[in-house]
């Protein structure tokens, strides 16, 4: 048997795991009940607390053709990883960068991951995230304002 991985692994596969869209292995890096939020999602989403719901979330099991948005060659860049007190926290800070593949367009989203991870699996994460320059690099930005308009109406 091996040794679990660590906070630092797991992070370092996440990342590169969404970059190269293995989302099965993404998802495996999750613990059966986990809890995972984005703090500054412009809707409010509610966290999610289980592999169903992230299955859902990363797009596992779409039929092809079903995602709408632009294609994006994108790899995690400066990373920085700051362990904590509590061996099973780091805070993670780096940016997603790459093109649109459609436009050619660069695109630059900066995040901060704070994880915890048990025995090898993610058990609670808050990922604050660009999501406004996230969905503009999908060619989705006009729906999300739109559907924020909608979200923050009186």
């Amino acid at each position: 048997m091996h040794e679990p991985l660590t906070p630092r692994e797991v992070f370092l596969r996440l990342v590169h795991g969404v970059c190269e869209e293995r989302w099965d292995e993404v998802v495996g890096l999750y613990a059966e009940q986990t809890h995972v939020e984005h703090p500054f999602h412009p809707l409010a989403a509610p966290p999610m607390r289980s592999l169903e719901e992230l299955r859902a979330h990363f797009g596992v099991g779409v039929p092809p053709g079903a995602y709408t948005g632009h294609t994006l060659r994108r790899q995690p860049t400066g990373i920085t990883i700051h362990e904590t007190a509590d061996p099973e926290v780091i805070v993670a800070e780096f940016r997603y960068e790459g093109i649109v593949v459609e436009t050619g367009e660069p695109f630059t989203v900066p995040a901060i991951f704070v994880m915890r991870v048990h025995d090898g699996k993610i058990v609670e994460a808050r990922d604050y995230l660009d999501h406004l320059r996230s969905a503009q690099a999908r060619g989705q930005l006009g729906e999300v304002l739109a559907a924020v308009r909608h979200h923050h109406a009186p």
